[in-house]
């Protein structure tokens, strides 16, 4: 299983960004689908998480700003972000929970400056 994820850039306070991430290699439907993100110097952290016939789960500091959709079956999940702070600023690496494992995606690199 392979994880692809786009849509990063370089964006200013206020503005939104949709970071999308597709899954290869997968035959049966993904249990979970979700977002990490990790600053400089900083483990990775949760942003949002999506399993299979759940409702989304949000870390507190993506609530209200962030909603995560996804299809489980195609191996497909996108971050809409609005309202990006410079805190938001990270390396945002999708992860799809499979057949008992994790795999992650690559990152894409947010980057939120005037």
């Amino acid at each position: 299983v392979q994880l692809q994820a786009s849509g990063g850039g370089l964006v200013q306070p206020g503005g939104s960004l949709r970071l999308s991430c597709a899954a290869s290699g997968i035959i049966v439907p993904i249990s979970v689908l979700g977002w990490y993100r990790q600053t400089q110097g900083k483990q990775r952290e949760p942003v949002a998480s999506l399993g299979r016939g759940s409702t989304p789960n949000y870390a507190d500091s993506a609530k209200g700003r962030v909603t995560i959709s996804g299809d489980h079956a195609k191996g497909t999940v996108y971050l809409q972000m609005n309202n990006l702070k410079p805190e938001d600023t990270a390396v945002y690496y999708c992860y799809a929970n499979y057949a008992g494992s994790r795999y992650w995606g690559q990152g894409t690199l947010v980057t939120v400056s005037s």
